[in-house]
């Protein structure tokens, strides 16, 4: 069934909206997927401030001007990640583990085309609150061992005394 000019205009200013809200996005190859894995796959993405739109390619390519998405194979669905830039490839490489029949195709970072692999190495990464945690226990680790070293000659002049007294 045809989309009528209207439509395909409202489709485009959609996509444009959420192209200019957008942190990151993953471009998908959803072909072959049932529409409860899909609505499943939506359901995972909006709980952690993303979003999947399925349009034409035509149409998508309007929005993406510098991304060849005609060059990208099968059916191609849009991830916008909203709420930070690791969220979406996050979202879209943990439900590939599972459904096989969805394929990362590539993605967009900051204007910029990344490969599938380079989606799937950034979904790899410890998120945004892991590597402050672990910059915390790297920067506290100093402090600690030096407090530790200066509590030694105490504790061991303490540990002599309780074993004279015991020996009383």
């Amino acid at each position: 069934m045809a989309i009528t000019k209207e439509k395909k205009q409202a489709i485009v200013k959609e996509l444009k909206e959420k192209f200019d809200k957008q942190k990151s996005i993953v471009f998908i190859d959803y072909a072959g997927t049932s529409v409860q894995n899909l609505t499943t796959l939506r359901k995972n993405l909006r709980e952690t401030g993303n979003e999947l739109k399925i349009a034409k390619k035509t149409l998508i390519s309007r929005v993406f001007k510098d991304v060849d998405v005609s060059g990208l194979e099968g059916q191609v669905g849009v991830v916008f990640g909203y709420e930070d830039e690791t969220s979406s490839s996050k979202n879209v490489y943990e439900f590939t583990k599972t459904h096989k029949s969805i394929k990362i195709l590539g993605g967009l970072l900051e204007g910029n085309f990344f490969e599938a692999s380079d989606v799937i190495k950034l979904a790899k990464l410890p998120s945004k609150d892991e590597l402050l945690g672990q910059l915390v226990g790297i920067l506290n680790a100093p402090i600690s061992n030096f407090a530790y070293v200066l509590s030694g000659p105490t504790s061991q002049f303490v540990q002599v005394l309780n074993q004279i007294k015991s020996k009383k």
